[in-house]
Parts: structure tokens; sequence; C-alpha cells
């Protein structure tokens, strides 16, 4: 594809490398740059995280630390001032309402990206949510829509969802998914034994991992509560955590202890190497009660990890079909519990799941068939075009 120069302020809400969206950011940067992109990156958020990684793939940050919206929106003006891009691309919430109002403000055309199945029924069952908030949210998200040119949905059920709860015309919803970088991805399974010796954990040991943020979306208290009936079957499996704490993980390290303790449930924290970790893995499994995407499910597919994971919208778009992944009903533990043991013990069936994941993931989902669609978007974007 021809370089095609255009200048993006990408607003982002921190560039925390536990995050999705933060972690597609910094893997796509050096390919947006490379193909005529002058990228800068604002993050709202005072933590470290991919800084060094955006830095040398070309980008220029700004720190936006400001102790308020109405101060954040204001600070965002200036950067837009100063760099004066052609297009200010925001992601995650408060990224989303201060960088669409600084971008208006400021005559800018500003696209967003829908990373999430944002303001339904599974969000209003969390615990942690209260829903009044939460309507709020919904409601200034959907205001400043209305001065969004153009916006980008990781999956077609995100934008059909999103499209109806910001009461925006679906027409002007792009779907790209997340890549990842295939040469990386197939490099972590050739390092199974040594991840596995660093563990402490045997070559023969059956392993399944998780990776995700120990919140109530994740379903990592289901998948824990799962893993007991697989021990049960499969004495010797251990299941892995990595990611950071959150609002669930004391619940999850009650419930651990029920399975047996760190001898069957470890808890790896927040990790920089979680393809190596899928490498090494026996099964992937993905828990949520709801995704905008699933990138790790993508991961785990280049990996060539076999995947068991919950049947939403979204991850049946990623894998296609059941010859890719074994699918189970959200917060369904008996069904989670079956297609683990099931992967677990017939192992060649797993493997040619997990061969027909990774063709697919060849064919769909490799980062630079993605930041071609993105330079596409963007030029879309900046012709003018909301329908």
């Amino acid at each position: 594809m021809g370089v095609v120069p255009v200048h993006v302020l990408h607003v982002i809400d921190s560039v925390d490398r536990a995050g999705g969206a933060e972690q597609a950011l910094a893997v796509t940067a050096s390919r947006l740059v490379r193909r005529g992109v002058t990228l800068d990156v604002a993050y709202l958020l005072d933590m470290d995280g991919f800084q060094p990684e955006l830095v040398d793939a070309g980008a220029s940050l700004f720190g936006v630390h400001a102790k308020s919206r109405a101060a954040t929106v204001s600070g965002l003006r200036r950067v837009i001032r100063d760099r004066t891009p052609d297009l200010v691309h925001s992601t995650l919430f408060e990224a989303d309402v201060a960088g669409r109002a600084a971008a208006v403000t400021c005559r800018v055309p500003v696209v967003s990206s829908l990373v999430n199945s944002a303001y339904g029924p599974e969000q209003f069952a969390s615990p942690t949510l209260r829903w009044w908030k939460l309507r709020a949210a919904q409601a200034l998200d959907a205001a400043t829509a209305r001065g969004v040119c153009r916006f980008h949905a990781l999956t077609d059920h995100v934008a059909d969802v999103m499209a109806r709860r910001l009461a925006v015309r679906r027409s002007r919803i792009d779907v790209v998914p997340r890549g990842r970088d295939p040469e990386l991805l197939g490099a972590a399974r050739k390092q199974r034994d040594a991840v596995r010796a660093a563990l402490g954990i045997g070559a023969d040991t059956p392993v399944v991992l998780a990776a995700a943020r120990q919140e109530y979306q994740k379903g990592l208290d289901i998948l824990v509560d799962a893993f007991g009936s697989v021990r049960t079957s499969i004495p010797e499996a251990v299941l892995l955590l990595a990611g950071p704490p959150g609002t669930q993980t004391e619940r999850l390290r009650a419930a651990a202890e029920k399975v047996g303790g760190e001898a069957s449930v470890r808890f790896l924290g927040e990790r920089r190497d979680v393809a190596e970790l899928m490498g090494a893995a026996d099964v992937f499994a993905l828990s949520s009660r709801w995704e905008g995407l699933g990138s790790v499910v993508i991961e785990a597919m280049g990996c060539g990890t076999p995947v068991v994971a919950t049947d939403l919208p979204p991850v049946r778009e990623i894998v296609g079909s059941t010859e890719c992944a074994v699918l189970v009903p959200p917060g369904h533990t008996a069904a989670l519990a079956t297609a683990l043991t099931g992967a677990l013990s017939d192992r060649a069936e797993a493997e040619a799941r997990a061969a027909a994941a990774a063709a697919r993931f060849l064919d769909t989902f490799t980062v630079d068939r993605v930041v071609d669609r993105m330079v596409e978007f963007y030029a879309r974007a900046r012709s003018g075009s909301r329908t």
C-alpha cells in the first residue's frame, strides 16, 4: 500500500501495559509511521507503560494529566493548537469525552474507537457499577459522539450494538479488528520448555492459562470455580492467571484456596511475556461475561494454542467457527469445566483446532493487514465522509 501522509493525534486514557487498547496502539505505531502517518499520542493518566516503545516507533508523546475533565479538555486543546493534526483519534471513555470536546472546539475532525459493547445488561449487573452513573456516562458519550465524523469498531457486533446505544448511524462505523505480529507469536511456542522451567512447571503438566484484569467483566471467578471440576478429572492440572489485581482479586484468591491454593491456581500478576505464557500453555481460556473483541484470543490463535472461550458475539467473529475453538455459554461453570477437561484430555483434537485457528489468524489478524485498513479508515475520515 502506498504512503498516505496524514497527521493523527491519538488521545487515549493511558499507555498502561495491561490494557488491550494500549497494547494495540503500541503494536501498530511503528507500522502506521512507516505508512506515512505522523503520530502524536496524548495520554491522560500519569502512569508508566508503553512510552519507550511508542517513542522508538516514531510517535511524539504528550502527557495531559489534569485534575478535572474541564482541565483535561483545555490541555488537549493546547496540544491540538500546537501540533495542528489532520485528525484527532480518541480511544476509551475519558479520552473520548475530552478528546471529542477539544477537537470540535478546535475545528479538527475527530474519530473514535468503539472497543466494547458498553451500557448493556452485563454492565448493569456488575456489582461495582451504579446504574445511574452508567446511564449518565451513556448520555455524555452519546452527546459528544455527535461531533465524531467516523467511528472505528473492533467487531460488527460492537458496531451494531453501539450504533443503537449512542444513537449514531451504523453507516458511520467502520469495522477494523486488532492485529498482532505473526513472527513474535509464532516464536512463542518454541520457548515452551524454557518458560515452563522458569515457572517451575514440568514439561508434561497440563496447563490452562488466562490473561485478564481481575475484574467482574473477565469472569475469572467462573473460571476458578470451573477449574475445581477440572482438577477432579485431572488432579495434576495447573491454572495460571496472568493480569493485574482488581476489584475481584480478594474473591478470586478465596476461591482458589478451595481449589487447592497455589499448587493448582497461580497468580502471576501483570506480565510482559503473555505471548510466551500462551506458547507454554496447553489451553488458553477466556471466561469473560462480555467483550468488545477479545484480543487475547487473537494472540492465542497466533501462538497456536488451543482456545476455550465464552460464546460471545465478538469472540464468534474472531474464531469464525467451532473448528477453531471450543465455545461455551457465558457464566456456565459446568460447561466451561467440561470444555477445559476435554481440551486437556484429547490433545489431538485440541491441536487440530489450534492449527485451524492459526491459519485464520494469518488470513485476517496480522498487524500489517490491520494497519493497512486503519490507514484507509483515516483517509476516509479525512475526506469528510460521514456515510
